[in-house]
């Protein structure tokens, strides 16, 4: 019998973080308050004693292994860890930022939490309420690892979904390659882990000494609502890959959808920087395949201005594309991006754009035109093997679900939400 003590794990939120973490947590509960009753029955049965008494032995363990620091108590067969650390973020007048963790943490695993995308209105001490930038996310990150290794804790894991500076992981004459080096400032800082997902290069993967980084896929969540769309996959379907970084990813998803891949292929001018949908740097696209009357499918992994995904669609258009539909993984819509997609939109040129919960949107998920999916408890699945010194690799091989999924959507209606949503490698 394998029993886990979830009082030794705890989540920590930094502001802009709390929605992602919240959710996460949703789902460790429930798992955790699964765990639990299943070890109290057979610890009940096993020796012949109640479910109260063997719920008592287990609070009892848990309390001697944790030294009182658990908040559990009673005798409730279902009672959970509540994993959630309070911390009170400061932002002084000058602009530095405090993170101060009230309650203890030592010898604990810890997952601190933050989207460094999140540019709305965040709430501090004292009533402050602030807009960070992507730099301000940054430095909360900094010190929050620094307050948490003060602390004591054991293990740090740092989840961000969005991984900072991904797009900056190669250097074009005299330029930083500052992907890396944000990751070298997090594993000085004493990161034992980094879990994101869909990371721009896998360079940046291979960039430390002692850190490992877990890079998560949105595959089996993209593809489970693409199942959804009525009729979908039975249509005269092909799978375009937006440009040549994106080849491997597409190639996942027209294998796994058993699909003819096409291409995208875009000569930029680096001169140029681009600054909305309307101002890219793409001088030509040429398409490689066949489009016309069909239905097309691409997959990306960041979505900024969508200037060049944008640029796309009207050239699949063009070429006599009937439906577009896209995935993102981390739908940024930076800037104008959201009106240039409402102004596509109203034109024809797509279908539907699926993106994920990585990124927390507020406006993006009220439009008709786009699908959220839920990764969060893929991350809590994550997390809980992390925890429990498990593997994950299992999470990252999914083709037999995905082929279930899909042949049961090619039979029959689109089915329900399956009970738990593995990943692939998209």
């Amino acid at each position: 019998m394998k029993y886990s003590n979830p009082a030794n794990l705890a989540i920590i939120a930094c502001p802009g973080g709390e929605s992602f973490a919240d959710e996460v947590i949703g789902h460790l509960k429930r798992k955790y308050r699964h765990s639990h009753k299943r070890t109290v029955d057979e610890l009940a049965k096993r020796h012949n004693i109640s479910v109260e008494q063997a719920a008592l032995q287990i609070d009892l363990i848990n309390k001697i292994v944790t030294r009182g620091s658990s908040s559990q108590s009673g005798a409730d067969r279902n009672s959970i860890h509540g994993f959630k650390v309070p911390v009170k973020f400061t932002v002084f007048a000058n602009g530095e930022i405090k993170s101060e963790i009230e309650e203890s943490i030592r010898g604990k695993d810890v997952y601190i939490f933050q989207d460094v995308e999140n540019h709305y209105p965040l709430n501090f001490s004292g009533g402050a309420v602030n807009n960070l930038s992507i730099n301000d996310h940054l430095m909360t990150i900094f010190v929050t690892i620094d307050a948490a290794r003060q602390a004591g804790a054991e293990r740090i894991t740092l989840v961000i979904p969005n991984y900072p500076y991904a797009r900056q992981h190669k250097a074009k004459g005299r330029e930083g390659i500052s992907a890396s080096r944000i990751g070298k400032i997090f594993e000085g800082l004493g990161v034992n882990h980094i879990i994101t997902l869909d990371i721009h290069s896998r360079d940046i993967i291979s960039a430390f000494d002692r850190m490992r980084l877990e890079n998560l896929h949105a595959s089996y969540q993209i593809i489970q609502a693409l199942s959804k769309l009525n009729g979908i996959l039975n249509d005269d379907f092909v799978v375009v890959s937006p440009d040549t970084g994106a080849v491997d990813r597409n190639k996942f998803f027209a294998s796994a959808l058993k699909k003819p891949l096409a291409l995208l292929y875009k000569e930029r001018d680096y001169s140029k920087v681009s600054r909305d949908a309307s101002q890219t740097n793409i001088s030509q696209i040429r398409l490689l395949g066949n489009v016309k009357d069909k239905t097309v499918f691409m997959a990306d992994d960041i979505l900024g201005t969508g200037g060049t995904l944008i640029k796309g669609m009207k050239l699949l258009k063009e070429n006599g594309a009937r439906r577009i539909i896209c995935s993102i993984s981390l739908p940024l819509f930076s800037g104008k991006a959201l009106s240039h997609f409402d102004d596509a939109y109203r034109e024809g040129l797509f279908y539907r754009l699926i993106g994920t919960n990585a990124v927390y949107q507020k406006e993006v998920i009220e439009r008709e035109w786009y699908i959220n999916v839920n990764i969060s408890g893929l991350f809590a699945q994550v997390i809980s093997r992390l925890h429990q010194n498990q593997s994950v690799s299992s999470l990252l091989d999914n083709a037999e679900i995905i082929n279930r999924l899909l042949s049961q959507t090619l039979i029959a209606e689109p089915q329900n939400e399956l009970p738990f949503q593995q990943n692939g490698n998209g």
